[in-house]
């Protein structure tokens, strides 16, 4: 599974999604003011931040919190699946 963390450098609310995030071996964080981090939110429809999504091996979402920083325990839970 792979971790995706959509931020923007002026978002308040980021800072506490990336701490939620870390120490995720596959985390990938996405700059949605960057041109690859709009369109791989477009991708997943994505249109606030911060956004958190976990996808598996093929792709598929698996979970996913949009617009809000997830609970560190509640993401780790979802990753011990």
């Amino acid at each position: 599974m792979e971790v995706k963390l959509f931020v923007r450098e002026d978002c308040p609310e980021c800072p506490a999604a990336r701490r939620a995030c870390e120490g995720i071996a596959n985390l990938a964080i996405y700059d949605i003011g960057e041109l690859q981090g709009i369109a791989e939110a477009s991708a997943l429809g994505i249109v606030n931040v911060p956004s958190v999504v976990i996808v598996d091996s093929s792709g598929r979402e698996v979970a996913g919190w949009r617009g809000t920083a997830p609970d560190p325990s509640d993401l780790r839970a979802v990753l011990a699946n």
